[in-house]
């Protein structure tokens, strides 16, 4: 009996390729953005270093200065975070104080107006360079394979996209931060040599571990608590690609998992889908600053 060919467009076509092929599936979804673009490689590589230097700007600009948006929810959280940390403070060492402080940091510069990458969205932009670039940084990780990285996690980012939604309108917060942090774990999983299976672990545990997350903009903006949901996906990502590394398998294939996630979303009421009139929106902000 044959074995039924997967979908296209799925990860498991994707990982069938790579396993016949014995590459990575950074090669098979950069060869897929080539077919489809009609671009040179080296075109589309130099695209993506563009991409990553904006990343590296936006984070280092949140990390340099605070940054104050008009409505007053952001203040400057991510540079208190490293003034705090410096000061001998942080509960887990440097590199899980800068984790956190690096996703909010881009998701202030966002806040604020700034200049961010969109990845998979811009409420969720903080997830892929502070889960990436950081677990790079700690493990000297060459440049080239960070750009297979990102490539990997836009493949991820594309096949969610096919089979659910990466809308916090149409499939709440799980769809935004959640699938960045599938994103950055898969992407994870490759720099740090893992196989392509175990980056659909990765990819698995991340959705998994933020099933159901509502969207509930306070003020109707993407301030609060979407700043703070950034750092929680950043470490659900590190967490989630350590213990794929680690060899821990998912019950489940990661399709199933992104097309459960869309399903779920689709459920969720309306008031907790991006319209601020369920969750924390509907609560009155009155947190001392000071």
């Amino acid at each position: 009996m044959n074995a039924i060919t997967p979908r296209e467009g799925t990860l498991e076509a994707a990982l069938l390729a790579a396993h016949e092929r014995r590459v990575p599936l950074s090669d098979i979804f950069l060869d897929q953005e080539i077919q489809a673009s009609g671009r040179l490689r080296e075109d589309l590589c130099a695209l993506m270093r563009t991409r990553i230097a904006v990343m590296r700007h936006s984070l280092q600009r949140g990390l340099a200065s605070p940054q104050r948006s008009r409505s007053g929810l952001i203040d400057g959280g991510a540079h208190r975070l490293i003034e705090w940390s410096g000061d001998g403070h942080g509960l887990l060492g440097a590199a899980f104080t800068k984790l956190l402080a690096s996703a909010l940091a881009v998701a202030e510069v966002n806040a604020c107006m700034g200049r961010v990458v969109a990845a998979p969205t811009a409420g969720s932009c903080g997830v892929m360079p502070a889960a990436i670039f950081t677990v790079a940084e700690e493990r000297n990780v060459p440049e080239e394979a960070l750009v297979r990285a990102f490539f990997t996690a836009g493949g991820i980012g594309m096949v969610i996209e096919k089979l659910a939604s990466l809308s916090g309108a149409e499939g709440g917060c799980q769809a935004e931060v959640g699938s960045a942090s599938a994103m950055a774990a898969g992407g994870i999983v490759e720099m740090l040599g893992g196989s392509p299976d175990q980056v659909c672990a990765a990819v698995s545990f991340s959705l998994a571990n933020v099933m159901g997350l509502i969207c509930d903009p306070v003020l109707g903006l993407v301030e609060e608590p979407c700043v703070r949901r950034n750092a929680l996906g950043a470490l659900n990502a590190v967490a989630s690609a350590e213990m794929a590394l680690a060899g821990i398998p998912s019950l489940f294939k990661a399709d199933k998992v992104i097309e459960t996630m869309g399903k779920v979303g689709r459920r969720l009421p309306e008031e907790f889908r991006e319209t601020a009139r369920g969750g924390l929106a509907l609560l009155q902000p009155e947190a001392d600053k000071s």
